[in-house]
């Protein structure tokens, strides 16, 4: 299967990253990728923008090498009641917003209550698409509730391959137990790099071989489709 879509992308603007805008349409344009989202980080992660950066998307073209581009946020979940650190006018305005946990904004814990009543609290927030890396071991949660939750407010639960090879040591298992979930319960999952240099743009691999180990079926892998994922925000209310 050839998946034509990669939106957790970041570039310079992110303060960690080695690529430029125009560096990774460009890359995704050479490997046939149709829609690219970039989602730099919230502006309480260090050396992210400012949000006057998100609220000027607006000058950005819709196509850069033929790529459809999406322009949106991974929003950094701050507290356990599942806020955000955009201001709610922006976050309207975003193509497309995933919502994280990180640290250094949120301390590493232990407790699965603490971490799971965030998640579940931000996806009430109308303006959230996208469950971020949900599988880090050092936020742990009670998955099915997620997955629950996620099939109730049609929030789609990404499968980060940066999580599996570098990001976040030992996700794995979690990963893993979390599509079995998504599986059971037919939740859509979508792939994302979470790309901080263009070469890594569409890099599923590590993601590809976990759903295969849990034999995930085609039709809940989102990527596939470059319109039923236009149509999944257009669902959302977004003009696309």
């Amino acid at each position: 299967m050839k998946y034509v879509l990669d939106v957790h992308t970041h570039t310079i603007i992110s303060g960690h990253a080695y690529s430029t805008l125009l560096e990774n349409a460009k890359y995704a344009s050479e490997i046939g990728l149709q829609l690219l989202g970039t989602t730099e980080h919230g502006p309480s992660m260090p050396g992210a923008p400012h949000e006057w950066y998100f609220g000027n998307y607006k000058v950005l073209p819709r196509e850069l090498y033929g790529v459809t581009m999406l322009y949106g946020c991974e929003a950094n979940i701050i507290d356990y009641e599942g806020n955000l650190d955009l201001p709610v006018n922006i976050q309207e305005n975003l193509d497309i917003m995933i919502a994280s946990i990180h640290e250094p904004i949120m301390k590493a814990n232990k407790n699965p209550d603490l971490n799971t009543s965030a998640l579940l609290k931000v996806m009430d927030n109308p303006n959230v698409h996208i469950l971020g890396h949900c599988g880090n071991p050092k936020f742990p949660i009670h998955e099915e509730e997620i997955v629950k939750k996620a099939k109730e407010k049609n929030i789609l639960i990404e499968i980060n391959n940066s999580s599996l090879v570098s990001s976040r040591i030992g996700s794995e298992k979690n990963c893993s137990r979390i599509a079995n979930l998504c599986k059971e319960h037919g939740v859509k999952i979508i792939l994302n790099s979470d790309s901080h240099f263009a070469y890594r743009i569409a890099g599923f691999d590590a993601a590809i071989e976990m759903l295969n180990e849990v034999d995930m079926p085609e039709d809940l892998i989102i990527n596939k489709s470059k319109e039923e994922f236009l149509d999944f925000l257009r669902s959302k209310g977004k003009k696309l």
